[in-house]
């Protein structure tokens, strides 16, 4: 083998980074090392991996293609280390992706209990959504997803964590808000603000939806459900949110829950990771770790 685990390493902080500089300190080393551990690695390969612009580096076309590889290489190295290690020493870092509502709602809350039981075991959170998170779970940005619903995919495995539901809200002083029940006809009369397509959620109130509605008024769709929350508690829209997201503001008196018959819109919260073939005997123990904590707090 022509090039180390260690200049691949290099080439992936750069590529996240977008300099040497920043990369160097994100794997430990001078500047001037981490840029002769790439020049390494493309003479190694034959060819350059980035575009210069500057002090600013661009992965090329050699780059792109590398990348995937190398995140999948760097990732079994680090089973292969932990696997050795002992089950018993959770330290080092998990890359979590989760969509919106149980990133903001949810794992915060785990987070601060790891960070209590586990003080050397790092969890990166990114926010996206479902879509997304999946997407990135099997390029490997993810070490573990988060997500809304279901997952479809076979080279996924999920197990659900918890449930919400997700529920129809207008402004407090919205003309809806005062009826007992609100029928299909009037929230097809309706105007919307909703998530956007590819969320979890947006997807189940599609599939909610769909058959009882013809046309429905979606005037915007935002990826925030702040913006969301924002916009009909101060003009006469409705949007589909969860639960979870909206208590506050409905029971602080901003927003309302319309009564809607007919719509099932439960849903569940589940962990999703790859379905490694050649995974470790141990599983991942970093993985394993988060999934037991998550468990406990479902009880």
């Amino acid at each position: 083998m022509r090039f180390t685990l260690r200049q691949v390493a290099v080439f992936e902080a750069i590529a996240e980074a977008g300099s040497v500089s920043l990369a160097a300190d994100r794997v430990a080393m001078t500047q001037s090392a981490a840029s002769m551990a790439l020049a390494q690695l493309e003479e190694a390969l034959g060819h350059p991996l980035f575009d210069r612009h500057g002090k600013h580096l661009v992965l090329n076309q050699w780059g792109y293609w590398l990348r995937g590889r190398a995140r999948r290489l760097l990732f079994d190295a680090r089973e292969i280390e932990m696997g050795f290690s002992g089950q018993h020493l959770v330290s080092g870092e998990i890359s979590v992706g989760a969509s919106q509502t149980p990133g903001e709602q949810l794992l915060p809350g785990l987070i601060s209990d790891l960070d209590n039981d586990f003080p050397q075991l790092r969890v990166r959170l990114d926010i996206d959504n479902t879509e997304h998170v999946i997407d990135g779970l099997l390029h490997y940005r993810y070490d573990l997803g988060v997500i809304e619903g279901p997952c479809d995919d076979t080279r996924v495995r999920q197990e659900i964590w918890c449930y919400d539901n997700l529920v129809i809200v207008a402004a407090s002083n919205h003309p809806y808000a005062r009826q007992a029940l609100v029928s299909m006809a009037q929230l097809e009369e309706a105007k919307w603000v909703l998530r956007e397509p590819g969320s979890g959620t947006r997807d189940i109130f599609d599939r909610a939806i769909h058959g009882k509605i013809g046309n429905l008024n979606v005037w915007r769709e935002y990826s925030h459900v702040p913006v969301l929350t924002e916009l009909v508690a101060n003009h006469y829209y409705l949007s589909c949110l969860p639960y979870y997201s909206v208590a506050s503001q409905v029971e602080g008196g901003a927003l309302a829950i319309l009564p809607v018959e007919g719509l099932n819109m439960n849903r569940s919260f589940s962990f999703i990771w790859r379905d490694d073939g050649d995974a470790n005997p141990g599983g991942n123990p970093l993985r394993e770790c988060l999934l037991k904590a998550a468990r406990r707090i479902a009880k």
